[in-house]
């Protein structure tokens, strides 16, 4: 079977953990495979996935091979797989734009970016790197708020004719204008934002959903999160996190039935614990009424590693990504999108969505057969 080769911009935890995987994953049959929602997607195994390009602005990571790189500082989730040999792929220094917030600087160094002092590289450089590459499909991991940034990237894909996955909250997969230029390139597109395996979204989405199935109405809810990763320290700037709070709102309200009133609904993040490392609390409270309108509530603190959280949506991501690819369907992919991401090109309920995901695997197996 052909590796799929991957680019990726945004050596940080996520990285980490989804490099860590494709790694782990190769010595595991699908019994063993334990935290993977799909062991095999048009026959493509996690372990199937090949990074041969890689971006970052960290100087402890440009120039260093991949599999290092995953490992240094600030990078701090769980090491789940030591055995990660070298990849022969070295970082190339990315493209900082918005992709840095200043506050950063004030911070100590093993919890914040070291700026690399490398030649940031030229629209063009990127492009014909990606093409020398081989890559096929291009997944965004730059921090929230980095609008310009994933922008810039977004064009080098299309522009090198690869597949692009948004893992972050900048609407590219929900903005019609770029989706209709992945659609006219025949390329496709899985965003936006990524939604944790079992995170804070889904399981807030999951229990409002509830809600409305059993009748309950529910008047108010609150959804706090702390960390102590970059991701939580770049977000206490506020001004960067527009989007994000636009993606994880809309997630949840999707499905209410009927929409809240943003005085009664709050989902973001809190603040950065550096203590909790790539360790992501969550603090979920929903208010309601149920029979003879009686009140209840709902209070909930979820634990979870934050990054592997993630990589486990990633590697079924980019294998949905690379079986469009295969069959030559660009454009929107709306199934993986509305299951995979908070802020899809079109809602659906997590039940819509997985039976779409399904859809598209079963449609791709009665091809090849």
């Amino acid at each position: 079977m052909a590796k799929i080769r991957l680019a990726v911009v945004g050596i940080g935890n996520c990285a980490s953990s989804l490099i860590q995987g494709i790694y782990y994953y190769q010595t595991k049959t699908a019994k063993e495979a334990i935290g993977i929602m799909n062991w095999e997607i048009g026959s493509y195994k996690p372990s199937d996935i090949d990074v041969v390009v890689a971006f970052d602005i960290d100087k402890r990571k440009v120039g260093k091979d991949v599999n290092e790189a995953i490992f240094a500082e600030p990078n701090c989730t769980a090491i789940f797989c030591k055995d990660v040999p070298p990849s022969g792929v070295k970082v190339t220094m990315g493209r900082v734009l918005d992709g840095f917030s200043e506050h950063m600087k004030d911070y100590e160094e093993a919890y914040t970016f070291l700026l690399s002092d490398a030649k940031e590289p030229e629209k063009e450089d990127v492009i014909n790197l990606l093409k020398e590459s081989g890559a096929e499909i291009l997944i965004n991991y730059l921090p929230v708020g980095s609008e310009e940034a994933t922008r810039f990237y977004a064009e080098c894909a299309l522009e090198a004719n690869l597949g692009f996955i948004n893992c972050m909250p900048v609407f590219i997969a929900s903005d019609p204008l770029w989706a209709d230029r992945f659609k006219a390139k025949n390329l496709p597109v899985v965003g936006d934002d990524i939604k944790a395996q079992v995170g804070a979204t889904i399981t807030h989405r999951v229990l409002t959903d509830l809600f409305n199935k059993r009748g309950v109405k529910l008047e108010r809810t609150y959804q706090i999160n702390t960390g102590g990763n970059t991701d939580f320290l770049n977000m206490l700037n506020r001004k960067r996190l527009k989007s994000k709070k636009i993606s994880k709102t809309s997630a949840v309200q999707s499905v209410t039935g009927e929409p809240l009133d943003s005085r009664n609904i709050h989902i973001g993040p809190s603040d950065y614990v550096p203590w909790q490392n790539d360790n992501k609390v969550c603090f979920l409270r929903m208010e309601g009424k149920l029979f003879g309108d009686v009140p209840m509530n709902i209070e909930l603190r979820l634990s979870v590693e934050d990054s592997p959280n993630s990589a486990g949506v990633a590697v079924d991501a980019i294998r949905f990504c690379k079986l469009a690819l295969d069959r030559g369907e660009g454009g929107i992919l709306f199934g993986p999108s509305a299951y995979l991401m908070k802020h899809p090109p079109k809602q659906y309920t997590d039940d819509e969505a997985y039976k779409m995901t399904q859809d598209f695997i079963s449609i791709q197996a009665e091809t090849v057969s």
